[in-house]
């Protein structure tokens, strides 16, 4: 096998930067979207920077730790790429959960920038 192809990297560097800013200061997220990004967050939609932020910063929890179990990243026409992951967290005392979050990635003026983003915990008891 040769090298990995150019989305590979670029997929987990943003991967890397976005859960780095999870962790440390939510506000900072700003970055990494653009005003007509849209995020579903276990159902809920909302659309653009400035609702985006607002709704990660006021996530009840104060620290936050992940552990990203897989990624995978896919090219797509006009500069996308997707990204998938895969991993686990734990927010202040609460047990270990499982999630999925998927990134649409856009080259913008040589920056990578999220244009949807979806998460979901992982809860198998849906009863």
């Amino acid at each position: 096998m040769g090298d990995k192809p150019v989305w590979e990297p670029i997929g987990s560097s943003f991967i890397q930067h976005y859960y780095q800013l999870f962790g440390n200061d939510r506000t900072q997220l700003s970055a990494v979207y653009i005003d007509a990004s849209c995020l579903t967050w276990e159902g809920q939609q909302f659309q653009g920077k400035a609702a985006i932020v607002k709704k990660l910063s006021s996530l009840p929890f104060q620290k936050i730790q992940d552990s990203l179990m897989a990624q995978d990243h896919q090219p797509i026409p006009d500069t996308f790429i997707i990204s998938m992951v895969v991993g686990q967290l734990k927010a202040d005392e609460d047990p270990i959960m499982g999630f999925h979050q998927m990134f649409l990635l856009k080259n913008i003026q040589v920056a990578w920038v999220c244009t949807d983003d979806m998460f979901r915990l992982a809860l198998h008891n849906f009863g």
